[in-house]
């Protein structure tokens, strides 16, 4: 069942967005009840947003949590796609407000007639009136590229979708980052969003001879998880290896192209539910006011995921190589300098000296870094109390490791989770 306009009950589509609407519903009737509150004062809300993707879901996600929160609402959802059309029935509908994901402009056309508010959660190539809330682009391309570098890649290459201005601002700061570091980057582009404009096998043919080109190791951003996915059944046509021989990282990190390619494709995770979540607020606040919001919202995105697609370290110096290794796996349990000496059968002195030439920290810096990307993640992932995130990740003291995390990140940690909650 779908609350409709005006408070009254509506049967929809069932799907995996039933449970959503249901425990909205059943969450916003009971505080309703609770209060004493006339159902017909319950604010009226259209989600007109894609769940085909995870990342659709992770937003509606997002909107229920500050329904959970700050409602009672009265939803409009159901199963979409991206190219899903405007409802008929919204037309004429008294409602209070809308949060939506456009690529269509026959749909943004549609939700301008409303005349309600309107969140837009996805186009920026369409221009459209609305305040917009999305990923910061930047971050991605650049956080991929630092990434890599930090791996010790020195060959790069991008697989650029050019259908969509935020596809360009990740290929674009990825570039940036590393041309910033003195290194060039390939790039090879298509046009088409939802697929490839040659037949299937003439496209493949032409990823699988540009990776062939590629020196070896390189390093492969896709700026999203479809082209992702394309690049590694490529790699498997032209017998390329991944990752000994290209990695590869996606955007968007949707499980189901993620999982299911092969190997298991890595990704940075946009944090759809902040999205949904402060999309949501916005327009509540709109909605109460009266008063537009101006500008765009841009939100940091999660963390890379690391799947087997890029699960290695690019150095040709082979101990260096599994030196780099032994501190990615081990760095939280407590080791040192010497730990990682005697891992790869290296004088202490030896271990730093090529280190630092051949990704420019030391040893001991390394630990460090690691240890921290472990805490960072603790903090935007769980609830773990600072005690715990110092226990499991390497820290004997847990006042030391507030203060230096403070000193690295301008922050404390729990200014760190509160921005960075996933």
């Amino acid at each position: 069942m779908i609350l409709g306009a005006r408070g009254r009950i509506r049967y929809a589509q069932t799907g995996s967005c039933q449970c959503f609407c249901d425990s909205l519903i059943a969450h916003g009737l009971k505080s309703f009840m609770n209060q004493g509150l006339p159902m017909t004062a319950i604010p009226q809300v259209a989600v007109l947003v894609d769940t085909s993707r995870s990342y659709g879901r992770d937003i509606v996600r997002g909107i229920r949590r500050y329904v959970a929160e700050q409602g009672p609402w009265s939803l409009y959802l159901e199963p979409r796609d991206l190219r899903s059309s405007f409802p008929e029935w919204l037309k004429n509908w008294p409602g209070d407000g809308i949060l939506a994901r456009t690529i269509d402009p026959a749909l943004l056309k549609e939700l301008k007639a409303t005349k309600l508010p309107v969140i837009e959660m996805r186009t920026t190539t369409l221009k459209h009136p609305f305040p917009f809330v999305g990923m910061d682009n930047h971050i991605i391309g650049r956080r991929v590229a630092q990434h890599f570098l930090d791996r010790g890649f020195r060959r790069f290459a991008c697989y650029l979708d050019n259908s969509e201005r935020f596809f360009q601002l990740r290929c674009a700061s990825y570039r940036q980052t590393l041309s910033e570091q003195g290194h060039e980057c390939s790039v090879f582009e298509t046009t088409a969003a939802s697929g490839p404009t040659q037949r299937w096998d003439e496209h493949q043919k032409k990823l699988a001879d540009w990776l062939s080109s590629l020196q070896k190791p390189c390093a492969v951003f896709a700026s999203n998880d479809q082209l992702g996915f394309w690049i590694l059944d490529a790699a498997r046509r032209a017998s390329i290896s991944v990752p000994e021989q290209i990695a590869v990282i996606g955007a968007e990190n949707d499980k189901t192209l993620c999982d299911t390619a092969w190997p298991p494709l890595s990704s940075v995770q946009l944090r759809g539910q902040n999205v949904g979540h402060t999309a949501a607020k916005l327009l509540h606040t709109w909605m109460q006011t009266q008063q537009q919001p101006t500008g765009e919202t841009l939100l940091p995105p999660g963390d890379i995921i690391v799947r087997q697609s890029s699960d290695i370290v690019a150095v040709e110096d082979e101990r260096i190589a599994k030196a780099l290794h032994f501190i990615r796996h081990q760095a939280i349990t407590g080791i040192g300098v010497d730990d990682v000496a005697r891992s790869v059968a290296l004088s202490r002195s030896a271990l730093e000296r090529r280190m630092k030439t051949l990704i420019g920290r030391s040893p001991g810096e390394e630990i460090i870094r690691i240890r921290f990307s472990h805490v960072e993640r603790l903090l935007a992932q769980t609830d773990l109390t600072l005690e715990a995130i110092a226990e499991r990740t390497g820290f004997q003291h847990m006042q030391y490791m507030a203060e230096a995390f403070r000193k690295r990140a301008g922050i404390t940690p729990g200014e760190y989770r509160r921005q960075n909650r996933v």
